[in-house]
């Protein structure tokens, strides 16, 4: 088969599956478009909350496309001063569907409508009867099927309103959940920030580094003085990431392994929402080649959950600089590819970019660039040479199955 028989509006599929994925989000896509006026402001905003909140789901990266699409629409609102609030219809139809889609909604209504009234004629017979007549005017095995009855519609009304009140007990535990470690995220990382570059516990962290050793058997540098204070509260403590102008102003974790940080956060208490942490198998000193950042993709924002705004050219544009320091050095990193991958199987002969920590020659680094180049959503201008230092920042893709979100960083200064 062709390249050409796997490609969707410009986008090439790897694998017939993901093919076949990007068809039915297409047809989604139609649908939505076609019940949408998407020259009305307010309906525009009732489509954007309805994506951010998880209505519609995409298996492709078609719908993250049609995603960054809904996202542009609101933000040249927003930037034309048009809210939420003060959005208003120029349509003479009310709601967000057009009056095809009102059609079809209320056909289909009515059919339900119908459908339920003849399966149910027999229960409305017997509920008409039993209320304009005493139960005594029937016979003894009518009685019998009439108390029947009702005690089945009894029972089912009781069991619904359980079920209906344990569904939100549930979904009000979650949500409330869900919203207390983010907040609790937000306040305990707003104090570590605070702690950056403090003196307090300094009486036990100004002494020299003499008995760090790392795992390569060499002795480490000094902890630089701006992280003495946080690293003494956690030596896993490995660097900070900072971009400007968003919410990524985090520190970086490192452990033996690429688990524990998932769930756990600097203070080493549970949380969600994890920490963003560096690859186990990679090494701050001596320097690795690549330097990859784990971190989830929230839907409060929070750690990496902001990331995927790099998708589109003008942000990555505006926020082309990144900042991560080590514990030992400081260092400034320029955006140069920005793209989508997946999680792949070992056996799978493909490019796998978490794979790629160390290049052993420069023959082997051009072949890792070149991969990274094809796969990248947009041209930065940017690239690099052996010998330079990069940075990746990796996150969850929900767009496709095991997909992750990219973006590498060549070091600057």
């Amino acid at each position: 088969m062709s390249a050409d028989d796997l490609t969707i509006e410009g986008r090439r599929f790897r694998t017939r599956s993901d093919y076949e994925a990007a068809l039915r989000d297409q047809k989604k896509i139609e649908r939505i478009k076609a019940e949408t006026n998407l020259n009305s402001p307010r309906q525009i905003y009732e489509l954007f909350s309805e994506l951010q909140s998880g209505v519609y789901r995409f298996e492709s990266a078609l719908g993250t496309d049609f995603d960054d699409e809904i996202y542009e629409k609101v933000e040249k609102l927003r930037a034309q001063g048009i809210t939420r609030e003060n959005a208003t219809d120029s349509m003479k139809a009310s709601g967000r569907r057009g009056r095809a889609g009102q059609k079809k909604e209320k056909t289909d209504k009515r059919k339900e409508a119908k459908s339920k009234e003849k399966a149910s004629g027999v229960k409305r017979s017997v509920r008409r009867k039993a209320e304009t007549k005493n139960l005594e005017d029937y016979d003894k095995e009518m009685q019998k099927q009439i108390l029947a009855e009702l005690k089945k519609q009894e029972k089912r009304r009781k069991t619904v309103i359980v079920l209906a009140s344990l569904v939100a007990v549930l979904c009000f535990g979650y949500f409330g959940v869900y919203y207390y470690f983010a907040e609790r995220t937000s306040a305990d990382y707003e104090t570590l920030a605070e702690l950056k570059g403090s003196d307090l516990l300094s009486s036990d962290t100004q002494e020299k580094n003499e008995f760090a050793i790392h795992k390569t058997g060499l002795k480490l540098p000094d902890v630089l003085d701006e992280y003495k204070t946080l690293y003494k509260k956690n030596k896993k403590l490995i660097g900070w990431l900072k971009i400007d102008d968003t919410n990524i102003d985090y520190p970086v974790m490192q452990t033996n392994n690429n688990e524990y940080y998932l769930d756990h956060n600097f203070n080493q208490e549970y949380d969600k929402n994890g920490s963003i942490f560096m690859d186990c198998d990679c090494n701050v000193y001596p320097r690795s080649t690549n330097l990859i950042l784990y971190g989830h993709h929230m839907k409060s924002g929070n750690m990496f959950g902001n990331l995927q705004k790099y998708a589109k050219e003008s942000y990555g544009k505006e926020h082309a600089l990144i900042q991560f320091d080590t514990i030992y050095e400081k260092g400034t990193y320029q955006v140069m590819y920005v793209f989508r991958s997946q999680v792949y199987n070992e056996d799978d002969l493909i490019f796998k970019y978490y794979q790629f920590i160390d290049a052993n020659s420069e023959a082997e680094f051009n072949s890792y660039m070149e991969e990274m180049a094809e796969l990248s959503l947009y041209d930065t201008g940017v690239s690099a040479s052996y010998g330079d230092s990069l940075l990746t920042l990796s996150t969850c893709d929900h767009s496709q199955e095991d997909g992750r979100f990219v973006v590498v960083a060549k070091r600057i200064r």
